[in-house]
């Protein structure tokens, strides 16, 4: 027997130091495949035993205590011979001597060495920062400094409205205190749910009685004697506080390391083995910087202590990253997120809203994998698709059920191709059009078309009401296998199927009238539509409809809601109108007069032949706009898809080779087209003269006058393409060219695509079909010319006159500063 002993192996030294989740995780693996492999020894900073971190909301809530989240109590590391240095902080890592020395003078000496220092909370160094009250979010003792806080009453900021921060909200909501949260961000945790889902998020959270602030800058915590007394925002807004937690995100605990000369990025490099730069010593945890990752979730981190206890015995092991899951951990908000959601080329979504039930939900494929889900209201499926999504599950075999969830996924439904192939030749496929199966498949045989747009030039199918649209795709698909090539025919977005071209037609064939009614008839598979479509639905309501339909201000970007452009610091530009790059006196002494009031810090001369303010305050706008409209000025609409600027050169009024008063001729112009909007902006030139000073010939549309009058070209380009102009046609009067000109303006205006440029539209349509239909087709011309008259009507009104009597008011409370401080 004592021989036996003699001849046992002496074990290896194993030093940890950190003792979270994931050091536990993995000397839970370590111990069920090795157990006597190691004489363990672990330091902790904190002076307590291990426990499930992700818990601290409910114990934060008063729903558990710390007890019932223990991991690990002080029997476990007794029973396994583990060595616990509670409330002992390694300062040091010698790594000649392999020792690990604490604060406090203790030692140990490693054969192997893990380090799971964790993460620490980001603090925002505003002023105010280190006053008493100011708490992070991250261990037992926030927690208990927060309960302590709590049952003092008064008022808590959250700042963050991150997945940390809405459980620290909630936990002291439930704890009696009235709570606001400061998010920077438009919608609550916008790292792990999509807009819709956010906003679902923002009114649970709302009617458990948390007042929210998105869009909101801390400038500064206000204290008195050293204590905290209150938050202020960017925008001036005061918030009184007792206790301000920070919750605005984490960076991995990596300055142990690299004072002991380890390498590290953002965190501690790892290999696939999780082996730092020294072979002795392996990292774990929220310090990992694995491929250039961070991880702040759990399942990462255990993922990592299986492969490290495999490391640690010599068993062969890689860990190749992970695919994470968010789950919101506030009683009464059922709220799961995995993987990505982002928009990508080559993705797709699939979207089931159920608003009787508070039910939202929404996968995102790409190649018929799902690569994310966020689900709201219920979770129930979270795991399965959590699951599908690490193991890339193809779904294309129950695509059209997926979406709703385990129970119901997989019965494979009829297959639409034997549907239609069972149809007899003389099978109506267009009911409108009375066009059959027979001659649909003849036209695609004989004019080798290959594409929905193609038969219905030829055949008429689906070129009314559009509701055969998808048996028509299915016959081409059927006659032409493999060579047919659906994604051809780009949708406007993941809420339709249908295109850009579709959707202008069928509001027309359908007369629908409202974005309502555009969804509803149109299938739409959102409920509200998303930031691609409402905006386009809005143009094309617009202009199909003017007089009738009434402009939704919401589906208009941000530039175009508040009339001024957006700089990058959260202020605004201000460019008057100057008809033609004519100006006086006394509109230059307002802008002026404006540049001193608001102390606007730039004021520039920009290439359209006007002047641009930059720098001023969301709040100062309607002020602003005021002081100008007083010397006659008008919006420029230099935010807008509309009309910007006419450019002109000084014409027979100035210039010894002029030909035509150019100046003149530009302020008709822009006086008669202004207000317009547009499907993308729209610049013009007039020059008076070949020589072509006003750069008229890279122009949407552009004049060149010579002696016998007017010529005209468009569809150029000078912005991130150059493009010269095409020659359209010749205008002998101003009259006639004037006609012209927006007689091809509102040609584009009915047949663009939505943020489709002039000359993109044309090469689309064909520069010799425009000149048809505007030169050649005077009677059409003259139609054209007569809608845009009635459409100018409705357009031509200054937005900042009527924002300064007070329409919209809403729209100008002061943003908050958009720089980012910190990853939430």
């Amino acid at each position: 027997m004592a021989q036996d002993i003699v001849d046992m192996p002496a074990r290896q030294k194993l030093v940890i130091i950190g003792n979270g989740m994931a050091p536990g995780r993995m000397l839970e693996e370590l111990l069920k495949r090795a157990p006597r492999a190691f004489e363990i020894t672990i330091f902790n900073a904190e002076p307590r035993v291990n426990y499930d971190r992700i818990m601290l909301s409910p114990v934060l809530s008063g729903e558990t205590t710390f007890d019932d989240i223990v991991i690990h109590d002080d029997a476990w590391y007794a029973d396994n011979g583990i060595t616990l240095h509670k409330g002992k902080r390694v300062t040091r890592i010698d790594r000649d001597a392999k020792q690990v020395i604490a604060a406090d003078g203790t030692v140990a000496a490693y054969d192997r060495l893990v380090i799971a220092t964790g993460s620490s909370p980001f603090i925002i160094p505003v002023p105010g920062h280190e006053l008493e009250g100011v708490l992070a979010y991250r261990d037992l003792d926030d927690v208990e400094a927060m309960v302590k806080a709590a049952k003092a009453g008064g008022r808590a900021v959250v700042i963050g409205g991150g997945l940390l921060g809405l459980e620290a909200a909630a936990g002291l909501r439930m704890q009696g205190m009235a709570v606001d949260v400061v998010h920077l961000m438009p919608t609550l945790m916008e790292r792990q749910l999509d807009t819709a889902a956010g906003h679902l998020l923002r009114k649970a959270v709302e009617e458990r009685g948390i007042t929210v602030h998105t869009e909101a800058n801390t400038k500064a915590i206000l204290g008195r004697n050293g204590r905290v007394t209150g938050l202020e925002l960017e925008d001036g807004t005061v918030l009184p506080a007792s206790i301000v937690v920070m919750a605005v995100g984490i960076r991995p605990s990596a300055a142990l390391a690299a004072e002991a000369g380890l390498e590290v990025g953002r965190g501690i490099v790892v290999t696939d083995q999780l082996m730092t730069s020294d072979p002795d010593i392996f990292a774990v945890g929220e310090c990992v910087e694995h491929r250039g990752q961070c991880y702040g979730l759990v399942a990462p981190l255990y993922d990592m202590a299986k492969t490290l206890a495999a490391t640690l015995i010599g068993e062969s092991a890689a860990y190749e990253g992970s695919v994470t899951a968010t789950k919101l951990k506030v009683t009464g908000i059922s709220l799961y997120s995995a993987g990505d959601f982002a928009e990508g080329e080559g993705r797709e979504e699939i979207v089931l809203r159920d608003a009787a039930n508070g039910v939202y939900r929404r996968l995102v494929l790409e190649n018929n994998v799902i690569v994310g889900a966020v689900l709201y209201g219920d979770v129930s499926d979270g795991a399965w698709f959590f699951d599908m999504i690490k193991r890339g599950t193809d779904v294309s075999d129950m695509r059209d059920t997926v979406i709703f969830g385990q129970n119901y996924a997989g019965g494979t439904p009829l297959d639409p191709m034997a549907a239609v192939a069972a149809l007899p030749d003389d099978g109506e496929i267009c009911g409108c059009n009375g066009v059959c199966k027979g001659e649909i498949i003849e036209a695609i045989n004989a004019r080798g078309l290959s594409d929905v747009e193609g038969v219905r030039t030829h055949t008429k199918a689906s070129a009314s009401c559009g509701s055969c649209t998808g048996l028509v795709e299915q016959l081409l698909s059927f006659t032409l296998g493999d060579a047919y090539n659906p994604a051809a025919v780009q949708p406007m977005c993941g809420c339709t199927e249908l295109g850009h071209g579709d959707v202008r037609r069928l509001i027309v064939a359908k007369s629908l009238k409202t974005i309502p009614e555009v969804m509803q008839d149109l299938e739409w598979s959102s409920s509200g539509g998303c930031a691609k479509c409402r905006p386009a639905l809005n143009y094309y309501l617009l202009s199909t409809w003017p007089g009738e339909y009434q402009d939704d201000a919401q589906s208009r970007f941000i530039n175009e809601r508040v009339h001024a452009n957006i700089q990058k610091d959260g202020t605004y530009s201000v460019v008057p109108r100057m008809w033609g790059g004519i100006t006086s006196a006394k509109e230059l002494r307002a802008i002026a007069d404006v540049a001193d009031k608001f102390d606007v810090p730039t004021v520039k001369v920009t290439g359209g032949q006007r002047i641009d303010l930059l720098g001023i305050k969301k709040e100062d706008l309607p002020a602003v706009w005021s002081d100008l409209n007083d010397a006659g000025l008008v919006s420029g609409h230099a935010y807008g898809k509309s009309l910007r600027t006419v450019k002109t050169c000084v014409g027979t009024d100035w210039c010894r080779f002029g030909t035509q008063d150019s100046t003149g001729f530009g302020i008709r112009l822009e006086r008669f087209l202004w207000g317009s909007w547009t499907p993308a902006k729209v610049k013009l030139a007039v020059s008076g003269c070949p020589r072509n000073c006003a750069e008229a010939t890279c122009k949407d549309v552009g004049v060149i006058c010579v002696e016998s009058g007017y010529e005209i070209h468009f569809a150029g380009a000078a912005g991130l393409e150059i493009k010269g102009t095409e020659i359209l046609g010749h205008g002998k009067t101003e009259d006639e060219a004037l006609e012209i000109i927006a007689a091809v303006i509102q040609l584009y205006r009915e047949q663009a695509y939505y943020l489709e440029r002039i000359y993109k539209w044309a090469a689309r349509v064909g520069h010799d079909t425009v000149r048809e239909q505007i030169i050649d087709d005077v009677a059409r011309r003259r139609d054209l010319f007569e809608r845009f008259v009635h459409s100018q009507r409705f357009s031509q009104s200054d937005p900042w006159a009527e924002r300064v009597k007070g329409g919209e008011a809403h729209e100008f409370r002061p943003l908050a500063d958009l720089t980012q401080m910190a990853a939430e």
